[in-house]
């Protein structure tokens, strides 16, 4: 388990204490209703994005536990056997001839050479250090990731929720429609109503059959993108909850006050201008010279089956070990070391850069987010009134069309406004809930 997922797969409720835990086990997938905080676990483990950026994350913790390699020597094993067979045909001045056929020489030879570097200007720490940087901002991104995944696994939630008000709603104003439809063939039965009343009141019935049909579609394509988003790990047939809680108590001043320090964003751009700080010291270090403790154990053996010459060996061997110390100066080296720090400065600017624009995107973000949940506050309260008032004048309407008081359009009118209604308030509750999530998302609160 990724160290990111073990600090964090307990604290998944975040902001949903309205909604009842019911623990990830067999008994859910049972009762087919899953919790947002169920839904959560199971993204932040099998989440693709998530996992992605976990094993870059993996990638570069491996790189960090063995970074202590750099204070290390190397060392080498050379090991070198041959043989080789002559026919040889040699004259000497005296006129002595000496002729060999198939002279067979062995050569082996094996040595272990050590080179430590002892100061090569603070490189090797300053490459140490960014590789433990680099380690760390793989655990930032994969938060960063986690936090996306679950903004994105909350909305997707939270609007099945959505679209299921939206469909009791449809059927509410059905309900409606039929009782429209029955009023209409009783009039027309004892002479008081007409035919285009009827007919219309059944085209207005059959509408909102359709409706119904194409809201339990959108429930089931948005259930399957949910299901899509945790790495399909939730059952081909689920609920969700019936409710969108809603945080009445966040303030603009709580969540600026830490966005610097909590913002996955800002702390990805921080930790890149770490480590472009990390890599100018890296490349100046380059311009000092490196000190090298060199040292090698030798061992030579030649075997001579004949003698090709009069002053040829039969066999020779030699072992041995040597050690030393080597310097290398860098003198000029096409000013490659010099355009390689201006580079590292140039990298170093522009990160600056970036995580100053970032704040200013995080905070113009939130100052958004907090602008559009107050407004989906208030517009949550006289959607809410308007319910209640709507309710009333459609109950009112269709106790007069009874009594033959209204006319069908005067119901149709407060059906219509009913309707209505009902899809401001669903809207604003839901767009409430997403200002929410995404002020908690800027604010890297989602995960605590």
């Amino acid at each position: 388990m990724h160290p990111i997922q073990r600090k964090l797969f307990m604290k998944v409720s975040f902001f949903v204490p309205a909604i009842i835990c019911l623990g990830f086990s067999t008994t859910v997938f049972a009762q087919k209703e899953i919790a947002l905080d169920e839904v959560v676990a199971i993204a932040i483990q099998k989440n693709f994005d998530v996992q992605l950026f976990k094993n870059n994350s993996l990638s570069a913790n491996t790189n960090k536990e063995l970074a202590f390699g750099a204070f290390l020597p190397v060392i080498n094993g050379v090991v070198n056997a041959t043989q080789t067979s002559n026919d040889s045909d040699n004259i000497t001045f005296a006129g002595d001839e000496t002729i060999r056929k198939g002279a067979v020489t062995t050569n082996e030879n094996a040595s272990a050479q050590l080179v430590w570097t002892l100061f090569d200007g603070t490189r090797m720490f300053a490459t140490r250090k960014r590789i433990n940087q680099l380690a760390e901002l793989g655990e930032i991104n994969v938060r960063n990731q986690m936090m996306n995944s679950v903004a994105t696994v909350s909305t997707n939630y939270f609007n099945i929720i959505r679209q299921k008000q939206q469909l009791k709603a449809i059927l509410e104003v059905t309900s409606v429609n039929e009782e429209r439809v029955k009023l209409a063939e009783r009039k027309l039965a004892v002479g008081t109503g007409s035919k285009p009343e009827l007919l219309q009141a059944k085209v207005d019935l059959n509408a909102q059959r359709v409706a119904t049909l194409l809201q339990e579609t959108t429930i089931q394509q948005l259930k399957d993108q949910l299901n899509n988003l945790v790495g399909m790990s939730l059952p081909d047939s689920y609920e969700v909850s019936d409710t969108i809680p809603i945080n009445n108590d966040l303030t603009l001043a709580s969540i600026i006050q830490d966005i610097e320090t909590d913002n996955p964003s800002i702390l990805v751009a921080k930790k890149g201008v770490e480590i472009a700080t990390t890599s100018v010291w890296e490349n100046k270090a380059t311009r000092s010279p490196t000190l090298n403790f060199t040292s090698a154990y030798n061992y030579v053996r030649i075997e001579n089956k004949l003698q090709i010459n009069p002053v040829a060996q039969r066999y020779s061997q030699t072992n041995g070990y040597n050690f030393g110390l080597s310097l290398s100066i860098p003198i000029l080296n096409a000013f490659n070391v010099k355009r390689n720090v201006e580079q590292a400065q140039i990298t170093l600017e522009r990160n600056k850069l970036l995580l100053e624009q970032l704040k200013a995107v995080a905070l113009v973000g939130v100052k958004n987010a907090f602008s559009s949940y107050e407004n989906a506050m208030k517009t949550l309260v006289i959607q809410e009134e308007n319910l209640i008032l709507a309710k009333e004048n459609v109950k009112i309407a269709l106790e007069g069309f009874k009594r033959g008081v209204n006319t069908y359009i005067e119901l149709r009118t407060a059906q219509q406004s009913l309707s209505d209604v009902y899809n401001q308030l669903i809207a604003a509750r839901f767009d409430t809930k997403v200002a929410e999530i995404e002020l908690l998302r800027l604010k890297g609160a989602l995960l605590k």
